[in-house]
Parts: C-alpha cells; structure tokens; sequence
C-alpha cells in the first residue's frame, strides 16, 4: 500500500512573498500573501473564521491543534486552481470562537453546518491530526454528506502518545509560549526545520508570530486542551472506523513522531485504505513538503474505491 514519493507533476504554486513590518498583524500578513477571501459564519452557536479559495468541486481543510486555516497556505494557491477551497479555524483556533460545552457531538455537528452553508455538492473532507480525528468521527457518522476522506497524520487511530521528548517541548510551549520554544517544538514537528524555514521564505516570520500570539492568548489552551481530551487523545473505536463507506485515503510523514508511520501503515491494512507516504517529512507534510503533498492529495482526489467482490455460490 505505501507509496514512496513521487516527482511532482503538478505545477508549483508561486512561493508568495511577504514584506516584514514589526507593525503588521501576522494575521493579515498570511491571509494577505494567499489568494483567499475570509467570511464569519454562526455555526452550532460558534462564531468561525472560514477561507474560501477557487472554483471547481468543493474541499474541506481541517487543520491541527494550535493552528488555523491558514496553516494549509503552501498548498492552498495550487489546489485552488482545480477545487473549491473551505478552510475554517477550528472551534478555539485562529479567530474562531469557542463555545463552552464543547464535545465531540457539537463538534460535529459544527462541521455538518459548515458543509451546509458552504458547498453546493459533497465535498472531499481532508484533516490533518486533530483535524483529522474529527474528519474521521463525521465521516463515520455521516457518510452521505462527504465524497471521500482524506486523514493526514491524523490523530485518533491511536490514543495519542508521542515521543517523548516531543511531548516535553510540546508541553514546554504551551506552558511558556515563546519564539524559541515554538522553534523547539517545531524541530520534532518538522523532518528538516531548517530546510523547512528557509523554503517558507518570508511568510515563517508572522507563521511564527501568529502561531505565538494565539498560544498566548487567554483561554488558548484550555479550549485546546478540551478538544484533545474529547476528540484528539482518544483513539477512535475500530467499529466505528469500519463504518466510513467512501474512498478514503491516508497521506503520512514518513518520520512523524505524534502518530509514527506504523500506525498508519496498520489503519492501511486493517480498513484497505490505501496510504501515500511523504518522504522528508515529519507530522506536517503540507507545511514541509508541499510539492510532494499536492501530488498524494490529487491522487487521493482521483481515489475509487474497488467495487466488492460477488460471492460465489
């Protein structure tokens, strides 16, 4: 099942280029660098940011803990030259609200009014880590509303344990939110933080910027803490990961240290979904191998599932 990488076949996206200014929101410094309008939806009573990109069948983005739509940047101007791009900031995400008896249940029912407001047709649901887990629980309880499942080293196949070292420096930025210890973190969340850095040009500076200020911000961590503990940490039961009847595919760093390979590699066997390995990456293939994570995401978006075999009698 697992497939090395590839040569890009896709035309790479133009890398945008962002003028630094210590005086400018980080915010609009990424939103502004990426062809995205940016709406406010009332959705389950959470009032959320959601980008909107292209034309063309419709894609989710669900992004991961502590992120944003905006995370999904280095793919978003490619993927939004064949599909429509939905992107929303989780519940107590990015400029997202958050709504104080958070569960797995309004969170998905969060996700079923975002698909209704937002897409004409079923759209291609794709989640990364806690996204992920959370495209993987609708995905189980509400079939008819996606096309396929795309889960990106996602959480929830497992209960989440990751290395230990990468939960102390995870643990180290949450409790101290600060520029070094963001660039800690990242040095387990990327394969090559330094390669990484220097291909994200000038946008690292307010991903950086944002990524601290929103860990800083009040409440950040509880309401974080809250959807991990619901939906992140805990493993998914594998009666319901059986329910999911569309074409699903897994797309996996080959080095992630949250959720590592052989997890994915199990999901593959277990459940026939086929899985596209990203050389050169750790837990965020989007961010760190854009090329490489555009080609396994078109042929996800290409993925059939094959037809059942007839009984003989």
């Amino acid at each position: 099942m697992n497939s090395q990488q590839q040569p890009a076949r896709h035309a790479k996206a133009r890398e945008p280029q962002i003028e630094s200014s210590t005086h400018a929101n980080p915010r609009e410094q990424l939103l502004s660098a990426i062809p995205v309008t940016e709406k406010r939806l009332s959705l389950a009573g959470i009032f959320t940011a959601v980008l909107e990109s292209g034309e063309g069948p419709p894609v989710i983005l669900l992004h991961g803990p502590s992120g944003y739509a905006a995370h999904w940047m280095r793919i978003i101007p490619e993927l939004a030259s064949t599909h429509r791009i939905i992107a929303p900031d989780l519940p107590g995400h990015g400029a997202s609200e958050f709504h104080p008896s958070m569960d797995v249940e309004r969170t998905l029912m969060w996700l079923k009014e975002l698909i209704d407001r937002t897409c004409r047709s079923a759209p291609v649901l794709a989640g990364h880590l806690l996204g992920g887990a959370i495209a993987a629980r609708f995905a189980a309880q509400q079939n008819s509303e996606i096309s396929r499942l795309v889960l990106v080293d996602a959480f929830g196949l497992t209960p989440f344990r990751p290395a230990p070292d990468f939960a102390q420096a995870l643990a180290e930025f949450l409790e101290r939110p600060s520029e070094q210890a963001h660039r800690n973190l990242w040095r387990y969340c990327a394969f090559d933080f330094e390669r990484m850095r220097k291909a994200m040009h000038a946008q690292w500076q307010p991903f950086e910027a944002y990524n601290v200020e929103r860990a800083r911000a009040a409440g950040a961590i509880a309401n974080l803490s809250t959807l991990m503990a619901t939906i992140g940490i805990p493993a998914i039961p594998p009666s319901q990961l059986e329910l999911i009847a569309v074409p699903t595919t897994l797309i996996w760093g080959r080095h992630d240290l949250a959720t590592p390979l052989p997890i994915a590699q199990a999901a593959s066997r277990k459940y026939g979904w086929p899985l596209q390995v990203i050389e050169g990456a750790a837990d965020d293939p989007p961010i760190e191998q854009p090329e490489a994570f555009l080609v396994a995401l078109h042929a996800a978006l290409e993925y059939q599932r094959p037809a059942a075999r007839r009984s003989q009698s």
